[in-house]
Order: structure tokens, then sequence, then C-alpha cells
């Protein structure tokens, strides 16, 4: 109840935004009808088709935004028609076809006794262009749909989330009813009214054709709800995919199990505490199973089992396989079995052939769900990428470890449990696996630049003159500056909601980050052709300082969807600025990740 009661109140702040400013003229276009047979009905229908809507892209796939698409394509066409009748009331008058009727019907004279399927179907349409701006609140209902499944649970926030928006605009009609009524003193009066309300529906619908409804009048709310939106979200507990950033080292402690030598046995340590965290969960609903047959959890007992939720793309996962790999291999005649959850976050990672691929590349040999529509996430209730949950040979979970770090303790937890079981005895000390690339081990300083997406829907910190165009080429001038962690695009690209895809050839990408390593997400053309790119740091080939995926003077080529390390400094001492130039049409762009 607590969380439909704070989505309520997020969707009535949204009347603080400008981003609910071009759905107001079909609002107020009907200010002058009573409200209980014309403006509820409309409100009704407003917020049953952005409720639907949002369920299905969250819980659907491209299917659904195609479909989505061709409804704003239809409503912003219903929406033109009934600005036009407003606006030209001698032309409605010579049209007879069916939609023109329609038309007729939603902007006919307030004396007339009007069904309430045309403010519905108005308000449908009015649902369909609604695009909200995405505060803290509608993010986080959104992003918990996607990964914890369809339910009448999801649904409900979103329709709590469009209620609330829908009581603020009943408010504001009823107020603008009365202020209709007052200045509705002659016919020429009405009709004067009649005539701004048509101009105001078709700007509104032009704002909406136009994108400026999530596009600029998105940017233009940052400001103004978000404050409101976080206080409310704190009172939400929503499960998040959260990619765990890499831990700070600790003199004091071990810093990520890192430092720590297999050569030299380690000194008894007391035993952990272990509680039981519960039952082992199903792993039923995987798409596909590699390196093993499907495995459950009454076929593993009397193994000690580590489950591994990763996906290939991810750096924090890709620094942990090296451990995982090692404890699969040293372990394995003791009784521990490693099981790999492989949950996409991008729509490339759900491709099997891409899976296999990525497992084959990345030297995995133990099994591995291939877990694309995180059914076993659900199951687990899990929020993060890489999560280790252990289990014990009683098929009890006692241990789970969030993100990178934490290694010595991770196989101490293995040993103990291996012991508990009676396995044969092992030795004490732990594994200091050096990964190489991609799998190398994070620097000892943080890096002062953190994850970075380029598709618009998780997108910050752009700096490109004129902000994104969202899901339409446009040629982007160079930045002419970037401060500290901002990012700007140069040629011809098109920002989807995930990615970056650039149209013609020889687009660049700059950032000016703070980290040693600095990876790139991408992929080359969508048919598969490879693209190749040049690199510059601070202007100049990157020499010693290239990543894995670049020579000495920053040439590389994009082969597959997967991570590129493409800087490898020896030190994390001062901000840097990086390029990159892509020499074919083609590349895809998902997000910056640091080392």
């Amino acid at each position: 109840m607590l969380l439909l009661i704070v989505a309520y109140l997020g969707g009535v702040l949204t009347i603080l935004s400008p981003c609910i400013l071009p759905v107001l003229p079909f609002v107020f276009a009907r200010a002058d009808r009573p409200f209980r047979s014309h403006g509820m009905p409309m409100l009704l229908g407003m917020a049953l088709a952005f409720s639907a809507i949002a369920t299905l892209a969250a819980v659907g796939g491209g299917w659904v935004v195609a479909l989505n698409e061709y409804g704003r394509y239809a409503a912003i066409a219903l929406l033109a028609v009934f600005g036009v009748t407003l606006l030209f009331p001698s032309v409605a008058d010579r049209l007879s076809r069916p939609l023109v009727a329609l038309g007729l019907r939603l902007s006919g004279p307030a004396s007339e006794k009007a069904s309430v399927f045309s403010p519905l179907l108005l308000g449908v349409g009015t649902g369909l262009l609604w695009a909200p701006c995405a505060g803290p609140i509608l993010g986080l209902i959104l992003t918990g749909a996607a990964l914890n499944g369809a339910s009448i649970g999801t649904s409900l926030l979103l329709l709590a989330y469009a209620a609330g928006a829908c009581t603020s605009l009943a408010a504001a009609l009823l107020f603008g009813g009365r202020l209709f009524s007052a200045m509705k003193g002659s016919l020429r009066t009405g009709e004067w009214m009649r005539r701004v309300a048509g101009v105001a529906v078709l700007v509104g619908v032009g704002a909406i054709a136009l994108g400026l409804d999530t596009g600029l009048l998105s940017r233009l709310s940052v400001g103004t709800t978000s404050a409101l939106e976080k206080a409310l979200v704190e009172k939400i507990d929503m499960p998040m995919p959260i990619p765990m950033p890499s831990p700070q080292p600790q003199a004091s402690i071990d810093p990520g199990g890192l430092m720590l030598t297999s050569t030299q046995p380690e000194p008894k340590k007391p035993a952990l505490a272990l509680p039981d965290e519960g039952g082992f969960p199903s792993l039923a609903g995987a798409t596909e199973w590699l390196n093993s047959a499907p495995l459950t959890p009454e076929g593993l007992r009397g193994k000690v089992v580590l489950v591994d939720f990763w996906t290939y793309s991810c750096i924090n996962c890709l620094r942990t396989l090296p451990y995982v790999r090692a404890w699969a291999e040293k372990y394995k005649d003791a009784g521990l079995v490693v099981v790999g959850v492989h949950a996409p976050e991008f729509a490339f990672e759900k491709q099997p052939a891409n899976v296999r691929r990525a497992a084959k590349d990345l030297g995995i040999g133990f099994p591995v769900a291939v877990d694309s529509n995180y059914a076993i996430w659900r199951s687990f209730g899990n929020q993060y990428w890489p999560a280790f949950y252990v289990v014990d040979a009683q098929g009890r979970i006692r241990h789970h470890q969030f993100g990178e770090g934490q290694y010595a303790k991770s196989e101490q937890v293995i040993q103990q449990l291996l012991a508990e079981a009676g396995r044969p005895v092992v030795p004490a000390n732990v594994v200091s696996p050096e990964g190489q690339g991609t799998q190398a081990a994070p620097a000892v300083s943080p890096a002062l630049s953190g994850e970075t997406y380029l598709g618009y829907e998780r997108a910050q910190s752009f700096a490109s003159p004129g902000g994104i165009a969202k899901d339409r080429a446009r040629v982007y001038p160079a930045a002419s500056s970037l401060r500290a962690n901002q990012w700007a695009l140069s040629g011809e690209w098109s920002v989807e909601s995930e990615r970056a895809v650039l149209v013609r050839a020889n687009g660049r990408i700059a950032y000016r980050f703070h980290a040693r390593d600095l990876h790139l997400v991408l992929g080359p053309s969508a048919d598969g052709k490879p693209v190749r790119f040049k690199v510059l740091i601070d202007g100049k080939p990157p020499l010693a300082d290239h990543g894995t995926d670049t020579d000495g003077q920053g040439n590389g080529t994009i082969d597959g969807q997967r991570l590129y390390q493409l800087v490898r400094q020896t030190a994390n001492e001062k901000d840097r600025l990086f390029e990159i130039e892509f020499l074919d049409a083609g590349a895809q762009a998902y997000v910056f990740t640091f080392g």
C-alpha cells in the first residue's frame, strides 16, 4: 500500500514539470464541458492507456516498442484533426470522412448530449502520446517491472502513477472550466476561445511530433520535481539492477583478496558465522544451458554450490572471472560445483550465439544457465551484477557477496562448507590469479570517473550542443570543451534508448576521464561488418597507454558486441581527454566503464 501511495504522489508532482505542457491543450480544450461526462472519462482513458503501454514497454520486447510508435503516430493524426476542427469549424462542416466525423464529435457543441465514448477515446489518444519526465519514482517502477517480470503489482504502480498525474490535471481542469465560464460572455468570445484552444492543441501535437516532450522539456524539468521525488523514493524498497562498483582497498585489510599468494600457507582463521539465508531457489526457466545439461537444486544436493550472477559486457563481472574459474578448478574434486547465471543487461546479451561466443572466449568451462528472461534472477530475488550465492550440501544458502572484492572471505566460505559436508581436506591457502586485459584487477587508487551510458534512457553528463535527439539521425557538432566526466558526440549519430549508432563514417565520441583504465561496450554494424576505429589521448596516439584492444597508435577493430579495453595507463594521476573516431559507419556504442 505504501508503494502505491508513493507512486500516486509521484504522479501528482508531474503537474510541476514542464513535460506536462504538451498534454495541457488536449485537457483544457474541453474545459467548457461538464466534468463528469467529459473531463473524467478523458482523464480515465489517458491513465489507462499510459499504464497499459508503460507496462508492455517495461516487460515486452522490440515489437511493443514498434507498436507503441505506430500508436503514437495514429494518436498524433487523430488529435491534429481534433485541433483543426476546433480552429476551423467551416472545414469540419465540409468534411465527411469517418475520421473527420469522429473529430466533429470530439469538438461538437457543449449543448449536445455527447457519449462518454468520445472523451474516453480522446483520453486514450492523449495517453498514447504522453511521455512524462522519467523522474526517480517512474524510473524505479519501470526498471523494477523490466527485471521482476510482468505482474499485477507493477501494473497497479503504473496505474497509481498515472492516476496521480490525472488527479492534478483534474484539479486544473475544474479550475479551467470555471475560468472558461467566467470569460465566455458572448458567442464571439466563445468562438475566440475555441480558436485559441485549436491553436494550442496543434502546438501540442507539433511539440510531441518533434520530440520536445521527451527532449527539451525533460531537460528543463530536471530540477523541478527531482528533489521532491527523491524524498519519496527514500521510502520505496523496490529491487533495482545495480552493477556493483569496484571496492576501494583499505590499508588495514586484504584489498579485495588481490594481494594474497597461493605459495604461502594462510594462518588458520576463526570459523565464519554462516547463518541460514533460505533454501536453494529454482534454476528453472533458463533459455539454454552451456557446458552442462540443465541442473536442479535437487540434483545438486550433497554438493557445495557457488551460484554466480554475471553478464559478459560488465567490467565488474569480468574482473571476478579469474577467481571463479580458479575456484571451480581447485575444488571440483572436493565437491564444489560452480553454476554461472548469465542475466543480460543489454538486448544483444540475450542472443544465445553471443553468450556462447563470450563463454568460449572467456575460457568458462563450468555450467552456465542462460537466463535471458530473468527467471532465475527473480527466483533468487537478485539485484546486482556480479553476485555470489554459496549453497551448502543440505541445499541452504549460507553466504552471499555482491560486487567485486572479498575473494579471500568467499574462498574461506567455500572451504568451511566443504569441511561441514565431510569433504576431503583441501589446502587452506587461497588462490591469487592475475587477470589479463579486461579481467585485470582495478587500480589501487579508485577511478574518479563512473559508469556512463550513451543511450538516452540512462545518459547523463552529455555536453554536445543542442542535447540528444532521440531515435533519429542528427549531425552533432563537436563540443568546444569538456569538463571532467562529460562526454560528447560529433558527426551523424542516432541515439536510441540503450545505445548510440553511427550513421555516417568518421563520427567521434569524446570523454574527459580520470581513471587508469577506460573501457567501452561496442558493437559492429547491424549486418555484422567490422568497424575500424582510432583512439587518441589528449590529441595524441596512446603509445604505452593503449588498451588490449588497441595498438600503440590507437588502431583497433570492432568485431563483436562486447566490452573493449581502449586505455590502460600505468598510473591514475590526472584528467585526460579520450577520443575515439570510427572510420566506418554502423558502430554501436553502449556504455563507458573505468578501472
